[in-house]
């Protein structure tokens, strides 16, 4: 196979043009375009009501997300909840934690983050605070094939359930496949991929997908399993630790791939 000349990731295009994906495009004459495989739709409060989650029953929130943020608001405004000052939040990064100035007053409240995106720090932080009683807002990860929905089990969850933590899961929002049945030319030489959901995503869009030289870029352990769970061969994973972006890694990938081209 040639050099390595067009990629497709999986995320919406960056909003700043210092994104180190552009660099990647500049040094190395490669393509990418952007588009993700999946897409974020609300659960409406009728639906969120069915889960019996009572939000106010809980002294703690969790966000993995800005996503799960936008959602988990909406729906207290839908609902009429109001979350008391005393409500405390951890979130994966800081870059999550600071996007809650959007719905509260950040310096009046009490905000706990992860050192790193990792959820492994995150429950680091959470284990400080192992007496509170979580409530993890998460999405519902939809059986892609089928008309009914199957909780995605994410990282977050399986750690809360080997910690002693006391939490409850409400399902805010919902990840559904996104359409690239119309794409015609859905030719590439390295697709990238964000989470589990991705990868049944192109099998949704393309039941017959063969990868044959198509290198399959992962972004953490979840997605790679879910990968090589789908019978893919996952050429390159991230983070690691000369690499901790998926953008990191893919430069070193190319850089290397390139070079024996």
């Amino acid at each position: 196979m040639s050099k390595i000349k067009s990629i497709l990731v999986s995320q919406p295009q960056p909003t700043s043009e210092k994104s180190p994906y552009f660099d990647i495009c500049e040094k190395y004459g490669v393509k990418i375009d952007f588009r993700p495989f999946i897409k974020v739709e609300p659960i409406m409060a009728k639906d969120f009501r069915q889960q019996k989650v009572s939000i106010l029953d809980h002294s703690a929130i969790v966000f993995t997300a800005k996503a799960a943020i936008d959602h988990f608001f909406r729906l207290c405004e839908e609902m009429r909840v109001t979350i008391p000052e005393s409500m405390k939040y951890f979130c994966v990064s800081e870059a999550v934690a600071l996007y809650l100035q959007k719905y509260i007053q950040y310096r009046k409240r009490k905000i706990f983050f992860g050192a790193t995106n990792k959820i492994e720090d995150l429950m680091i932080v959470i284990n400080k605070h192992i007496d509170e009683k979580f409530l993890i807002a998460v999405s519902d990860v939809y059986d892609l094939n089928k008309s009914v929905s199957e909780d995605h089990k994410n990282d977050i969850i399986a750690l809360m359930d080997k910690s002693k933590a006391v939490y409850t899961k409400a399902v805010c929002y919902k990840t559904v496949s996104a359409d690239f049945t119309q794409d015609k030319d859905f030719n590439y030489d390295m697709l990238v991929f964000f989470s589990p959901s991705g990868i049944n995503s192109l099998f949704k869009n393309f039941p017959n997908f063969d990868q044959g030289e198509v290198k399959i870029g992962c972004l953490g352990a979840t997605t790679a399993k879910a990968a090589k769970d789908a019978g893919l061969r996952v050429d390159l994973e991230a983070p690691t630790p000369v690499a901790p972006s998926m953008a990191a890694a893919m430069e070193l990938y190319i850089k290397e791939y390139n070079k024996k081209k």
